[in-house]
């Protein structure tokens, strides 16, 4: 019998059934402070960060392999434009908690609005009221486990896919390049870094602890999963420069950004402690970009969970030694 691998993290499957089902997109927040630790991070195939407003990042997790085992992911929190291109690319529900009035418009117009599920009443969709002592908002959460159940019940669409997840390979890549941190400085109250562990040959991520709105010196501490207890790790980092826009002026007011992950632009894969410049393409509107190196040859990531680190195209580089940092701009 053929071996089956995981599209999404190159892994081989020992229990074939996820393979049948849709993946699920989770938002899940990182600001207020007090909202971590998450849960569900580390049960994440592929996990996405990209800036909201005012300072602010938000996750969104992609779950396939360990749904059956995500019995808790969030805080969930509300969906972004941005969020369109992860229900496409991956064939995904997107999990979320209500939207702006002007997204949530454009999710109702589109042709995928089927597949946006915001919380609503009563146990299907299987949201749920989190066992921490803050307010409603920040306190619900989705439990992945009971999906399958909840889509019978109702009659959705979880058919088996056909995903496209780019290349894997455990053999480390030549590159002169050894980073051992990755800095992504979002802004003054949300700033984070990646460390690389050589034994573990994975990352690990720290996340501030203090803001810099009256201090000058970072503080971090590593961000651990609170359901599962493990610290937030990937096998791969990767940076992408996406260009953030508005779709009209009047949302750049209220900092309403619309990141464009169409067509192709520049790109740093991390991996084994190595750092690999990189193009990403997506080429078809409903699978994943591909990763190449500037040639157009294919970058093989390291079979694992993957996490993308999404900067505006104009942010800025900085490397000493053997840490890199990214300070998010926008135009």
């Amino acid at each position: 019998m053929a071996t089956l691998y995981n599209p999404l993290t190159g892994l081989s499957v020992d229990d074939p059934a996820f393979l049948q089902r849709r993946p699920l997109a989770i938002k899940i927040g990182n600001s207020p402070d007090y909202v971590r630790p998450q849960s569900g991070l580390s049960l994440a195939d592929v996990v996405y960060e990209y800036y909201i407003e005012w300072g602010d990042t938000r996750f969104v997790g992609i779950f396939y392999s360990n749904v059956s085992i995500a019995e808790r992911v969030g805080p969930v929190r509300s969906g972004r434009y941005f969020d369109e291109h992860l229900v496409r690319m991956y064939h995904a529900y997107l999990m979320f908690k209500g939207a702006d009035p002007r997204e949530l418009d454009y999710f109702h117009s589109l042709d995928i609005a089927p597949f946006f599920i915001t919380v609503g009443f009563g146990n299907c969709p299987p949201y749920f009221m989190g066992p921490y002592k803050r307010e409603g908002y920040n306190n619900v959460f989705f439990n992945a486990a009971k999906w399958e159940a909840c889509t019978t019940k109702k009659g959705w669409d979880n058919s088996p896919q056909t995903l496209s997840g780019g290349f894997f390979s455990e053999e480390t890549p030549q590159s002169p390049t050894v980073v051992a941190r990755i800095y992504n400085y979002f802004s003054a109250v949300n700033y984070s870094f990646w460390a690389y562990e050589p034994e573990r040959q994975n990352y690990v991520r720290y996340q501030e602890t203090k803001d810099l709105v009256n201090r000058k010196v970072e503080v971090y501490d590593i961000l651990y999963d609170d359901f599962t207890r493990e610290p937030v790790t990937a096998d791969n980092v990767v940076v992408l420069f996406v260009p953030y826009i508005f779709t009209n002026q009047n949302q750049a007011q209220d900092e309403v950004y619309n990141p464009q992950l169409i067509d192709y632009g520049d790109a740093y894969v991390f991996r084994d402690g190595l750092a690999i410049p990189a193009r990403w393409n997506r080429a078809a509107i409903d699978q994943p970009f591909i990763l190449t190196h500037p040639d157009g040859s294919p970058i093989y990531l390291r079979p694992g969970r993957t996490f993308y680190e999404l900067m505006g195209v104009t942010s800025r580089k900085f490397t000493e030694g053997t840490e890199w940092r990214f300070e998010f701009v926008t135009p």
